[in-house]
């Protein structure tokens, strides 16, 4: 008998770790941020959660969903950071900044799931799938980058597509270095990244 909580039971079984599937998705997460993806198989994960298997596949299919539902949870954040960016009425280099505090403020909050999306590399469908949507994330920064460009916000000599990699080049660059426990908030982290980029890229 299954000794693992599942989605309609409130309380593990004494004497085993009872995990339902967002807590079981944390702890694949950590595991396929520590062993890399590919280097994780689905027993790495039955030891490490004190689970069997069978356990596992209770609450997802495979260790691909355990993949997609950690790339999308950090994907899903950004895109409604950009959603609520883009619909803000104000010119399109004030929604630029906008979108880069509240990337900085997912990327802190949801800090293992957008590690893991940066470590993607394209080699299953799921990842071809979270690189893609990427890609329509970097469109659309480009996309506010051009717009700025042509209110004569931005300099003229700025490329907008290479602009919007590098702006988020600095922002991706804050999984590798920062830590939750540090002083340093994420309001902190996007004013500092939004002085130095900003101040450079205005006429």
């Amino acid at each position: 008998m299954n000794r693992v909580t599942t989605l309609d039971r409130s309380r593990p079984r004494r004497g085993r770790p009872g995990y339902n599937r967002e807590s079981l998705l944390q702890v694949a997460v950590q595991v396929f941020n520590e062993r890399g993806y590919d280097g994780t198989s689905m027993d790495d994960l039955s030891k490490k959660l004190g689970i069997s298997k069978a356990a596992i596949y209770h609450h997802v299919s495979s260790k691909d969903e355990l993949l997609e539902l950690g790339v999308n949870r950090a994907l899903d954040g950004l895109f409604a950071a950009a959603a609520e960016a883009t619909a803000a009425g104000v010119p399109a280099i004030d929604r630029l900044e906008q979108l880069i505090r509240a990337s900085v403020a997912v990327l802190v909050e949801r800090l293992p799931y957008v590690t893991l999306l940066l470590r993607v590399r394209g080699n299953t469908e799921v990842e071809q799938r979270a690189l893609d949507r990427r890609r329509q994330f970097d469109r659309l920064v480009a996309g506010l980058v051009a717009e700025a460009k042509a209110d004569g916000d931005i300099r003229p000599d700025v490329d907008p597509a290479v602009a919007s990699r590098l702006l988020f080049g600095m922002v991706n660059s804050v999984v590798e270095w920062y830590r939750p426990n540090e002083a340093t908030s994420a309001a902190d982290l996007a004013e500092a990244i939004r002085t130095m980029a900003f101040d450079g890229f205005r006429p």
